[in-house]
């Protein structure tokens, strides 16, 4: 499935010779190839939900196989990042007991988690689906799983067993009528005795791969068998067939680097360095997030294609393409691998051998006595029950391993997830921008309407009017007032943005909650009323006696209580200049413990917030309040620091013209 990036780092390294009469005509392949340009056959990856939502009703079991490689991005997805598809449909596999779809999304984790470099793990999960596929019967899943185990090895040179189950994978998949991975392990076999110097079979099957997969209009891998093939064929032959596969790449939008690699390393050896430093740039670019084992070639071919003027750029993609090699050549972690094949192959021979003599025996045993037969009849029931238990207790294991390997990836997605805030700076940049546009134009305009002034003022001094000198100069105080006011308001904009890039990293000790909410609703409300001494509204508090300290940063939370407090009393506060005289302000604050879980709860009785904007309110900048009462940045704020720097959950409930709620969930 992989191997349209994995194999050609083979085919780059090993495959070269001269070019050999071929038994079929290339010319007419290749202008087959030229007519797919365009008509890129890759599944609609767009409407993924809308595709898992139709496995429980497909039934047959070739169009479910279809099905599950559309839904997990078919061939694309190469790093470990990337693979939550493969373990939702996994899930749900193993939920409504699906062998097909469990074998399908099991045999691809298994070469992405050895593409990645954990070698071991990717065999043994490509093991578990290739067990599966074998109790179903099915031809089509046991070459799937034969393929997907091949990978593995290949991520070693393992030449030997790569051959060994690629051999097996074809057979399987010409019997299973898996038209796609028959091209796949064609190109494989071309790979394999390229490395094992046999360049004539390297060509025939280098042929009919490519013959293969444009005769079934397999047209997206149709532009790396081109490369592969160009790199068997003379020096005045491989650009040819590197331009052409450069130019189907383009038009079907395969966003493959197979073309412009081959390109680059073209350029690389014929000493043109510019040349070569623009292709590896368009390659590395390609795969800057894929698996570590495809990142490998693009990454040597960048650090040596700068001239040695260039010492720093050729160090640092020097020292990254170090890196991955030793990632990927963990000898210990190979040695595990094959030990792994090995015990495989030696349990079969076992299993092959026993029943072997349980043939001969049978044959021995046939007439008889009814005792003897009805003995024998009831050891294979026991033998059978035994091995039943051991693959159920096989497959919970394996389930564990899955569940934490799930949960380490959720791990690690939220560490990602917290770095992203410095990736949104430059967002952030472009939206304060258009933010403190507004203050800084008044600033300039009174500015200068000032400047004008004091010319005047200075005319009517001369002049001697000193009643008219006095109204400019109070002209000239209000503006600078004005001035004042909107320069104090872009430094307040200034300042939100700064807060809203910090981590929030504060040290957590244990906090009394109640406490906490208590100080900064307090603080808020007396905040408010500085502003506005007419402001009036009832706080009433539900704090849990029994709440346990919590480990939080004390001044994050605190920002976020004040931001949820003065957003819930500019709310009141707003209605009560609208509603009658029977409306009371009223803001209410709760803390409980429910599941392991603190609650905390504000409350407000104002307008409420409209549906149209619900999902909003969370965004930087966006804000409902006036231009000059607001940034837009406090609920962005809190939800960064209650979400990524506590690991809790804010959630509202509003009805727009009776209320707002928000609650603060963090685990205990």
């Amino acid at each position: 499935m992989f191997m349209k990036k994995i194999l050609l780092i083979l085919s780059l390294c090993l495959m070269a010779g001269p070019l050999l009469a071929q038994t079929k005509d290339v010319d007419k392949i290749v202008r087959a190839a030229l007519a797919y340009t365009g008509k890129s056959n890759y599944p609609d990856i767009h409407n993924k939900d809308s595709l898992f939502r139709l496995l429980p009703q497909t039934r047959e079991q070739g169009a479910k196989i279809d099905l599950v490689y559309q839904i997990i991005d078919y061939g694309r997805t190469t790093s470990m990042s990337g693979i939550a598809y493969h373990y939702k449909v996994l899930r749900w596999a193993q939920k409504n007991n699906d062998t097909t779809a469990e074998v399908v999304v099991t045999a691809e984790i298994g070469p992405i988690m050895a593409l990645n470099g954990d070698l071991v793990n990717g065999v043994k999960t490509c093991f578990t689906a290739l067990k599966l596929a074998e109790k179903t019967g099915n031809k089509r899943l046991i070459g799937i799983g034969y393929q997907n185990l091949a990978i593995c090895y290949a991520q070693k040179s393992s030449i030997e067993l790569f051959k060994f189950y690629i051999e097996k994978a074809l057979i399987y998949s010409k019997e299973g009528g898996e038209k796609l991975l028959v091209g796949y392990e064609l190109s494989n076999l071309r790979d394999i005795f390229g490395v094992l110097h046999q360049t004539d079979s390297a060509r025939y099957y280098s042929l009919k791969s490519l013959d293969w997969v444009v005769k079934h209009h397999i047209n997206f891998v149709i532009a790396r068998d081109l490369v592969a093939y160009g790199q068997l064929q003379d020096e005045n032959a491989r650009l040819k067939y590197f331009r052409l596969a450069e130019n189907i790449e383009l038009h079907q939008n395969a966003g493959f680097p197979n073309a412009v690699l081959a390109i680059g390393q073209y350029y690389q050896e014929h000493h043109n360095l510019d040349s070569a430093l623009f292709y590896a740039r368009k390659a590395y670019n390609a795969t800057r997030n894929s698996a570590l084992s495809t990142k490998l070639s693009t990454t040597l071919l960048l650090s040596n294609s700068f001239k040695k003027t260039a010492a720093d750029s050729i160090l640092k993609y020097r020292v990254e393409y170090d890196n991955i090699k030793d990632s990927l050549q963990n000898i210990s972690q190979f040695e595990r691998a094959q030990a792994v094949a090995f015990d495989d192959e030696q349990h079969r021979h076992d299993l092959e051998a026993q029943h072997a003599a349980y043939q001969a025996n049978l044959r021995l045993y046939v007439f008889a006595v009814i005792i003897t037969f009805l003995l024998l009849l009831a050891f294979i029931f026991w033998r059978n029950n035994r091995t039943s238990k051991r693959a159920n207790a096989a497959l919970h294991k394996q389930k564990e391993q899955v569940q934490q390997a799930l949960h380490e990836l959720k791990a690690t997605q939220t560490q990602l997830v917290q770095r992203e805030k410095m990736a949104s700076l430059g967002e952030l940049t472009a939206g304060i921008a258009h933010e403190i546009q507004n203050p800084l134009n008044f600033v300039n305009n009174f500015s200068d309407v000032n400047q004008e002034m004091l010319v005047e003022l200075e005319e009517e001094l001369n002049k001697g009017d000193i009643e008219e000198a006095k109204a400019i100069a109070a002209d000239i105080r209000k503006n600078e007032q004005k001035i004042h006011h909107h320069g104090k308001r872009a430094d307040f904009i200034v300042k939100g943005m700064l807060e809203h890039s910090r981590t929030g990293s504060g040290e957590k000790i244990l906090t009394n909650l109640n406490v906490l909410c208590e100080e900064f609703l307090k603080l808020s409300y007396h905040g408010l009323r500085a502003r506005d001494k007419s402001f009036n509204a009832d706080m009433i508090t539900h704090f849990d006696p029994a709440l346990p300290p919590i480990s939080v940063s004390q001044q994050d939370m605190g920002r976020v209580m004040l931001n949820l407090f003065n957003n819930a009393f500019y709310a009141v506060n707003q209605k009560a200049k609208t509603s009658g005289p029977g409306y009371k302000p009223t803001v209410e604050v709760s803390t409980s413990v429910a599941d392991d879980q603190m609650v905390i709860s504000v409350r407000d009785n104002g307008s409420g917030i409209p549906d149209a904007i619900k999902d909003k309110i969370m965004q930087p900048f966006f804000t409902t309040k006036p231009t000059g009462e607001g940034t837009g940045l406090g609920l962005s704020l809190s939800y960064d620091i209650v979400v990524k720097g506590h690991g809790g959950k804010i959630e509202v409930n509003t009805n727009e013209g009776e209320y707002t709620e928000f609650t603060i969930t963090l685990p205990l």
